[in-house]
């Protein structure tokens, strides 16, 4: 495809960057030094300057390098959002070793998995854990437990009111064996200390980023420092009016996925802004706080900015801080966008990307054309083409779907133990990401659907994002998704999920003659299941994956 789409880049955004040739910890070290006396972290009341938190950064990773990790060996860290994720983020890339993100929700399943496919010999854990973990180190390589309480980063008397009221019932108070480590005794031990030098070039691996694995087993992306500092640079350059030192950067989505490892905690540290992290996503919790910390930059999913704008008592709380929120992860409806737009007086805009991609790959324009449905324009040094389903081979028309293919400096180096894998993602310098795309002839992006989610019903391909658009925009829809379930007759049959507004009612046939009025006839849903909430990952994307298995079960 030709690059039509630079035509549209809105003035201030480059055709191409030219990216520093350093890594990761580099540039955290040259933005610390810059922005030494001002905030860098804001947690539960709590705020560390830069210069604090460079100093944190560097007893760890002293710390790391006396208990004999080296460059090349992975770190694992299972924290949620909190200060003690970006010590051991930047601590662990000081030293030259790979950063293993691991979600704070896994079982031990999922967690004894990720931890002998990465091979990771150390791991920072929270006292929560710490039983999980000891019960699945036997079964793995890891030599090194280093264990923090939650309430280690938070102020005194909220310090002191957790361990009366809760450190025991959030079952964080631990008796911890004496080969394991104390995250927060390790900082003071080696208070000063600064890591010996490790060289480190763009290329060396920074991440392994665990796929979601919303379609099967979770598969590592490799992700090098070149990946990461390009994307982080690109986002920037999106965001036409974004100052360093002076952003205010909400941190609610979780750090383990690389959607707010790039958009919260590499942009926000590599250029001076001030991270206000939440643990998880509270409805309360989020408003109070951008009522009281005044964010300007608020990167989330569909999901949160739904919640938001369905607050009951939203009007309590001054909103207007937030100045420019990127959607990615799920599709955004043209109605959840507007609406909070009308809330904020910032602007809300669809991007897309995957965590084989650092994640961003496009968006749309922040002040200029914006196209609603569509995931916008690729990111500068970022080529896109649409290829066949079926081959992969020969690009599609302009307005006809097929697999949508990347190129650009934000893909990953491959899958991790996977080569068959990488070999079928990644060909001739294309990554092929299952999604099913189709361009218009200003070169924006429309994502229809997975190809994993597609539904065949009665010989039509049925694309479940056409459905749950036209179901968003309900007046007394709150959330819905669309899922094929088995049908004898038609191989498979349409039916929609749906979450109500507070204190409206819909019946099954309210929906469905709403859809004949709206979608072609083979479109309409033949079943309805109104829920209290919809299953999702810990992101915010809906699983649909989930409700096909309980109809499966269901049918059993």
């Amino acid at each position: 495809m030709e690059k039509i789409w630079l035509k549209n880049y809105e003035p201030g955004v480059p055709q191409s960057i030219d990216y520093p040739q350093k890594s990761l910890y580099q540039l955290f070290q040259e933005s610390a030094e810059k922005y030494k006396g001002s905030p860098a972290v804001h947690f539960m009341g709590k705020e560390l300057s830069y210069q604090d938190l460079h100093s944190q950064v560097n007893s760890l990773a002293s710390a790391l390098t006396e208990m004999g990790v080296k460059k090349g060996d992975r770190v694992a860290i299972h924290l949620p959002n909190c200060t003690q994720f970006p010590i051991a983020f930047f601590a662990t890339l000081a030293i030259g070793a790979i950063v293993v993100p691991f979600n704070p929700l896994y079982v031990a399943r999922e967690m004894e998995y990720q931890l002998k496919d990465s091979g990771a010999d150390t791991i920072i854990t929270l006292t929560r854990f710490y039983n999980m973990v000891k019960e699945v180190q036997p079964k793995t390589d890891v030599k090194n437990v280093i264990v923090s309480n939650i309430k280690d980063y938070f102020p005194g008397f909220l310090g002191f009111l957790y361990t009366v009221a809760k450190e025991k019932k959030e079952g964080d108070r631990v008796s911890i064996s004496g080969e394991d480590y104390s995250f927060t005794d390790l900082i003071s031990k080696h208070s000063g200390k600064t890591p010996p030098q490790v060289e480190l070039a763009p290329s060396d691996r920074a991440v392994y980023l665990y796929t979601g694995g919303t379609t099967g087993v979770s598969k590592g992306a490799i992700l090098q420092h070149r990946n990461l500092v390009a994307n982080c640079f690109q986002v920037k350059a999106w965001c036409t009016d974004f100052q360093d030192g002076k952003e205010v950067v909400l941190g609610v989505l979780p750090f383990f996925h690389s959607y707010g490892l790039t958009t919260i905690l590499n942009l926000g540290l590599l250029n001076g802004s001030k991270l206000v992290l939440l643990p998880r996503f509270e409805l309360d919790m989020v408003l109070k706080t951008i009522d009281k910390q005044k964010p300007t930059l608020f990167p989330g999913v569909p999901t949160i900015y739904v919640a938001i704008n369905n607050a009951p008592n939203l009007e309590k709380y001054d909103i207007k801080s937030i100045r420019i929120c990127i959607s990615g992860a799920a599709p955004l409806p043209v109605e959840v966008q507007q609406e909070f737009e009308k809330n904020t007086g910032g602007k809300l805009v669809e991007g897309y990307g995957l965590t084989e991609t650092s994640p961003v790959t496009h968006a749309n324009p922040v002040y200029s054309k914006n196209k609603p449905g569509s995931i916008g324009l690729p990111m500068p040094d970022t080529e896109y083409k649409i290829v066949d389903v079926e081959t992969g081979e020969t690009e599609v028309p302009l307005g006809e779907v097929g697999e949508i293919c990347l190129k650009g400096p934000q893909i990953m180096e491959g899958y991790l133990n996977k080569p068959e894998e990488t070999a079928h993602s990644l060909r001739d310098g294309w990554f092929y990401t299952g999604d099913i795309a189709k361009a218009d002839d200003d070169g924006y992006a429309y994502i229809v659907d997975r190809k994993k989610d597609m539904v065949i019903a009665g010989g039509f391909n049925i694309y479940p994002r056409d459905i749950e658009e036209v179901l968003y925009a309900h007046p007394k829809v709150m959330e819905a998704a669309v899922a094929g379930i088995r049908d004898p007759y038609r191989g498979e049959t349409l039916k929609a999920y749906i979450v109500l507004k507070e204190g409206e009612t819909l019946t099954e046939d309210d929906v469905i003659n709403y859809c004949k009025e709206n979608l072609a006839p083979y479109k309409v849903p033949k079943l309805v299941e109104f829920r209290d909430e919809l299953p999702k990952t810990m992101i915010g994307k809906v699983l649909r994956r989930m409700l096909r298995e309980e109809e499966e079960k269901k049918a059993q």
